[in-house]
C-alpha cells in the first residue's frame, strides 16, 4: 500500500488524506464533516475529507469530539456493509474510529472518533 497523501487547506479548514492518488472514486458523505471516497469494484477506500478540521480536531472538556455518522442511515444495505467493513478496516481506521453510543436498548448510533488529530494535519 502507498503511503497516504495528506492535505490541509486552510482557507476552506479542510483535510484530506489520499490512500490511492488519481484514482476514480465515489464520494458517499458520513456526515456534514466527513466526506469517503471509496472504489466500491474494489471493496476498498480512495480517500477522506474532513471539513471544518481545526474545530472537530480540538478536544472538549470531555475529551475527543465523537462525530454521529448520520450519512450511514441514507445508504442502502449493503453500501452500507460496505462503508462500515472499509471504516473498520486500514488505511481508513488510522483516521478514524467507529464506535456507538445506545441511548436505548433498541437504539444505537454509529459514532467517529479522529485518530491522532495533530499528526494527520502535519503528515504532509
Amino acid at each position: 500500500m502507498k503511503t497516504p497523501i495528506s492535505k490541509y487547506d486552510e482557507a476552506s479548514d479542510t483535510l484530506t488524506i489520499t490512500f490511492a492518488p488519481g484514482e476514480t472514486a465515489t464520494g458517499i458523505e458520513l456526515n456534514s464533516q466527513i466526506l469517503l471516497r471509496v472504489n466500491k469494484a474494489e471493496k476498498r477506500a480512495v480517500g477522506i475529507s474532513i471539513f471544518d478540521y481545526s474545530v472537530l480536531a480540538q478536544p472538549t472538556e470531555f475529551g475527543l469530539r465523537s462525530l454521529p455518522l448520520t450519512g450511514l442511515n441514507e445508504l442502502s444495505e449493503s453500501t452500507r456493509e460496505l462503508v462500515l467493513a472499509i471504516l473498520r478496516s486500514e488505511p481508513v481506521h488510522s483516521v478514524i474510529t467507529l464506535f456507538a453510543y445506545a441511548p436505548t436498548a433498541a437504539e444505537t448510533i454509529p459514532l467517529a472518533v479522529l485518530q491522532s488529530p495533530y499528526s494527520l494535519m502535519h503528515a504532509a
